[in-house]
């Protein structure tokens, strides 16, 4: 099944897509990967899902990747008596250490953490940003903030500190049995929330031992802050535009999500754009004419992907709102600004031999108008390499690995196929070109350029690439 867009789409399951059937029809509609939301989904339920999608994959003969979203650490108020207190702006608010259920003149922040890491002047945003507060004095015990933005304080209400670095680990004790069960039920991909910091990342990587790959949700000013850093190490990124939108100005947000994908362009590292992208979907078949926007504007800037969050998960129109967002991605690049755009973001290849050989093959197969970059991988590399070239032919993956060919799916236009490794490198070249013919990339007499490393199956050697012709003889396999 080939996708004639190289935009991906990530589809998050929900009560309204969690039968088999419905992850088929999803898959045939567009969605390249799953989504499994850790914060509304039980272990036992994660693993009924990874099933299916498994079977759904099978069915198809396509590689689908699986994305498990970890819910990371929660910051909430404590019980106030009644459920909740009203307050003005100019109100004085006492935050503290005491676990006695709050009222009017105090109420309790069951979050150490926070009382010894905020200052004079910090912001702290209740339920997200309906109530903002400025903090006036910090205790070693005690909080005192006054009311900028006036509203309810009620009970469990959720708490951020944009301006704070809170001595805490991305990754709760449900995160990490969420995510050894997610590894064991053989997900692909992670996604990482609350990441302050370099090191919130390094210690997802350590615990995941590469078993599968992680995503970081860029969803706090301290991840924007450090985002060079934190991108080294991370494998993927993600917009999460709801977060941040909570925790910075929102008229910032365009512009993290445009500099996001632009630095993932240059790494070479897929980023995902996320949130309320075709949010009136969830309640309407058609999607607003902003929404369809917002939708093009992250196409025309290169994202890897785009993701649907309530929409498929829990919305009336799944299915309508993964067709749409796949025509919104295949008219946007068949628009004229479209190459335009996607040519003047090319950054200079970095000076290896991958990056040379994959700049030469995008340029080659861009000169020539060939039918396809195909590239032979083992761990995915070579792809990402060519992928980040965003050349105009189609990118064919060939790897002997499923886990590749699924961790290939969230990448810019890249068509994975599994298929035992090349014995010479004359069957690698024959073997591309019959494969281009199968799934429908190339016909007889059209060329091909084939990019992969030698020896074969040495992981990130890219440092050959052919021109070869797809014979009548290619289409006979």
């Amino acid at each position: 099944m080939r996708r004639h867009r190289r935009a991906k789409i990530v589809a998050t399951l929900g009560p309204s897509s969690s039968t088999r059937d419905m992850i088929d029809a999803l898959f045939k509609a567009g969605a390249d990967v799953f989504r499994i939301n850790m914060s509304h989904t039980s272990q036992e339920r994660l693993r009924e899902l990874v099933a299916m999608i498994r079977q759904v994959e099978e069915d198809n003969g396509r590689p689908i990747g699986i994305l498990a979203d970890l819910q990371g650490p929660k910051l909430r108020l404590g019980t106030i008596e009644g459920g909740s207190i009203a307050v003005r702006k100019g109100d004085t608010v006492v935050l503290d250490s005491n676990p006695a259920i709050g009222g009017a003149d105090r109420i309790y922040l069951p979050h150490p953490e926070i009382i010894s890491a905020v200052e004079p002047g910090h912001t702290l945003l209740i339920d997200d940003g309906k109530v903002r507060l400025t903090v006036t004095k910090a205790e070693p015990d005690r909080i005192t903030a006054r009311v900028e933005v006036a509203g309810k304080l009620a009970d469990r209400k959720g708490v951020s500190v944009p301006d704070t670095t809170i001595p805490v680990s991305a990754l709760t004790a449900k995160d990490l049995s969420d995510l050894e069960a997610a590894l064991e039920a053989g997900i692909d991909w992670l996604a990482l929330s609350f990441v302050q910091r370099p090191e919130d990342v390094a210690e997802a990587k350590k615990l995941t031992r590469g078993r599968a790959l992680v995503m970081v949700k860029v969803e706090k000013p301290q991840a924007v802050a450090r985002l060079s850093e934190i991108i080294e190490i991370a494998d993927a990124l993600m917009v999460a535009r709801g977060d941040l939108g909570v925790e910075m100005p929102l008229e910032k947000v365009p512009g993290v999500q445009k500099q996001m994908t632009r630095l993932g362009r240059a790494t070479g590292k897929p980023v995902v754009v996320a949130t309320q992208m075709l949010e009136s979907m969830i309640s309407s078949p058609v999607p607003t004419r902003a929404e369809v926007s917002d939708v093009a504007t992250a196409i025309y800037e290169g994202a890897d992907a785009v993701m649907l969050s309530a929409e498929s998960a829990a919305g009336q129109y799944p299915l309508e709102a993964v067709t749409t967002m796949s025509r919104i991605a295949a008219q946007v690049e068949s628009d004229a600004p479209y190459r335009e755009i996607i040519n003047a973001q090319r950054t200079k290849p970095e000076s290896t031999g991958a990056d040379a050989i994959a700049d030469a093959a995008r340029h080659i197969a861009d000169t020539l108008d060939l039918a396809a970059v195909i590239c032979w991988t083992s761990s995915g590399s070579t792809a990402l390499r060519v992928a980040r070239e965003r050349p105009r032919p189609p990118i064919v993956a060939l790897s002997p690995k499923l886990e590749t060919g699924r961790r290939l799916s969230v990448v810019w236009g890249v068509h994975c196929v599994v298929t035992e490794d090349a014995h010479d490198q004359d069957d690698m070249v024959d073997r591309a070109c019959r494969i281009a013919f199968r799934e429908g990339f190339a016909k007889t007499g059209q060329r091909v350029i084939v990019v992969a490393g030698v020896p074969l199956g040495t992981p990130g050697a890219t440092n050959m690439l052919r021109i070869a012709y797809v014979g009548a003889d290619d289409s006979t396999d």
